[in-house]
């Protein structure tokens, strides 16, 4: 076998080359706490096993965007990206990502049970790879919401009981949803409404009692940072950033989960690599995807792994030494009322309802 040899720490070392692969590979994600626990749980363990040089990129927010234009200029400089469910079936009607079988390209369970069987439902798309379960929710400032905390989604909306700013994403995707939920449609027909020009209409029009208060945000850091400083009183974001806020990083706020909604986050590999990168990028993969893998990142941040068979193997977190179960978005006591993100609504009516919502905050 042909052997290369790598620097590593001013020392030569040599490895074979399906160990080395290649030295740099760039894997784009969400950044902040999450990306963090993805370097523990998967980066370092992945680099010191090959040596590949793993390139951190945080654009994983325009990574519908980036990759269409890369794809167009036949330039793709990213080899795995993380993206959330739906953006990954779009991804792949557009044929911008790497159709994967799971049971030939992915870990088996650690009893033998194939990948297809162990991500169960969870693999919504011949492109998309799940690592985690997570929602997004509210956070509040304790101590700026009186003697009554919020227990509704719908306090977002409540501008009397709970005044001052409230943080939203720059986005359609679930303030749409919350604005129709606290309009008075029920859950079940949220997505039914959602799809008319009228029911649009309706959800905006429930945004505009609040946009006066609203400070957008498009990175998931955000709106820990406006809760930190107090400046807004409430706001979106998603769970794993309010469990680093609360619990690693002691901040007076709370966590509201009612009105969460759940969705699923992972890798796809875009489809235009060479052999060589795509052959390491689907080397990755099934490392960063195999049970005890996932199992590992819930150590680091509350979000719920993808395989049926890592959920036995979450335990405690890394540094604080918490039992992680209560924290996340799936425990019981979290989820009596949430909202299962619609993967295929939004790959659908994305672009469309996108550009109304862009001329919507221009007004």
């Amino acid at each position: 076998m042909k052997m290369k040899t790598i620097m590593m720490g001013g020392a030569a070392f040599a490895m074979t080359a399906t160990a080395a692969m290649a030295e740099d590979m760039t894997i784009v994600s969400w950044g902040g706490a999450y990306s963090a626990s993805q370097k523990a749980a998967y980066h370092d363990p992945y680099s010191a096993n090959t040596g590949v040089n793993i390139i951190n990129d945080e654009s994983s927010a325009e990574a519908v965007a980036k990759l269409r234009a890369m794809a167009e200029a036949g330039n793709t400089t990213w080899d795995v990206v993380d993206v959330v469910a739906a953006d990954a079936i779009r991804l792949c009607d557009e044929g911008l990502a790497l159709e994967i079988d799971a049971d030939t390209q992915l870990a088996d369970a650690p009893d033998g049970t194939k990948a297809s069987a162990d991500f169960g439902d969870l693999l919504v798309s011949e492109c998309f790879i799940p690592q985690i379960v997570y929602s997004t929710t509210f956070g509040y400032r304790k101590d700026l919401v009186g003697a009554t905390a919020p227990t509704s989604v719908c306090s977002v909306f409540d501008t009397a009981a709970y005044p001052g700013k409230r943080s939203l994403e720059k986005r359609p995707i679930n303030n749409m949803e919350w604005a129709l939920m606290c309009d008075g449609v029920a859950k079940a027909d949220v997505y039914d409404v959602l799809a008319t020009d009228e029911g649009q209409a309706r959800a905006f029009a429930k945004l505009d009692t609040i946009k006066g208060d609203v400070i957008w945000w498009s990175a998931g850091a955000d709106t820990p940072q406006l809760l930190a400083d107090g400046e807004v009183v409430m706001g979106s974001t998603y769970n794993g950033r309010l469990f680093a806020l609360i619990e690693e990083q002691k901040q007076n706020v709370g966590m509201l989960w009612d009105g969460q909604v759940f969705d699923l986050d992972g890798w796809i590999i875009p489809a235009n690599l060479s052999d060589e990168r795509k052959k390491r990028a689907l080397d990755y993969v099934k490392f960063a995807t195999d049970t005890q893998r996932l199992a590992d990142q819930a150590k680091y941040i509350s979000y719920g792994p993808a395989r049926m068979s890592s959920a036995p193997l979450v335990g405690k977190h890394a540094s604080l030494g918490i039992d992680m179960a209560p924290h996340m978005p799936t425990d019981p006591e979290n989820a009596k009322n949430t909202l299962l993100y619609n993967y295929s609504f939004w790959a659908d009516y994305r672009d469309d309802i996108d550009a109304k919502f862009q001329a919507w905050l221009a007004k």
